[in-house]
């Protein structure tokens, strides 16, 4: 029986819940650390998307609103965007190499809110880029290595996220689980934009049941 066809497995929050509760030990995650490969537990997944996505909610960010990551596969940048799925908002990944007239189009076209970027690197093209984004609130990084000397008040850590995250949850038990009952397999989850070789880049929309349909048609070959 497809996933679709229960409400408590059609979307990918409530999937990491299921995981998370059937296989909590198991790896569901892994990346690789300067070389060394690093797993992360389903339990673990959930905690920092469960953390992340109340410090999301502290911040501000709602259901409709956009996140966007920029960096390498970082388990953490997958974390964000499902946080924000949770909250009944939208994913919208960026290439890692476009350069700064590229995210322009797309982070306004989207009207993205909050950016999660992997590093000083691509948080300096946002930052670059922070006077023509009018819906732009919040740039997160992940990796603190030479984030220090920034004194910009748009900017958080990753980690201070998750801290905030469990604050709110203190003063609004029960949120996280709420907000994500709300979801439905219709709901918009990742806006995707194509290369633009032929053009202007295009937003394409794709449903949660979109993702979890194609998921389920490669795992069944």
């Amino acid at each position: 029986m497809s996933l679709l066809a229960d409400t408590a497995t059609d979307t990918l929050p409530k999937l990491l819940v299921r995981n998370m509760k059937r296989f909590p030990k198991q790896i569901g995650m892994r990346e690789k650390d300067r070389g060394i490969w690093q797993s992360h537990s389903w339990r673990d997944c959930y905690a920092h998307v469960h953390d992340f996505a109340l410090g999301l909610a502290a911040a501000g960010f709602k259901r409709g609103d956009k996140l966007s990551v920029l960096g390498d596969n970082r388990a953490r940048l997958y974390w964000a965007q499902l946080s924000a799925q949770a909250l009944g908002g939208m994913a919208v990944p960026l290439y890692q190499d476009s350069i700064a007239r590229e995210l322009a189009f797309v982070l306004d076209h989207a009207e993205v809110s909050i950016v999660v970027a992997e590093d000083q690197e691509q948080v300096d093209k946002v930052l670059s880029l922070k006077g023509q984004l009018k819906s732009l609130r919040l740039v997160v990084y992940e990796d603190p290595l030479g984030m220090s000397a920034y004194t910009d008040d748009i900017l958080r850590s990753f980690a201070d996220m998750e801290e905030a995250g469990r604050a709110f949850a203190k003063e609004h038990p029960g949120y996280f689980e709420r907000e994500m009952q709300q979801g439905g397999a219709q709901d918009v989850a990742l806006l995707t934009y194509t290369s633009g070789t032929t053009g202007r880049s295009k937003g394409v929309q794709l449903s949660h049941a979109n993702m979890i349909a194609t998921s389920e048609s490669f795992a069944g070959v």
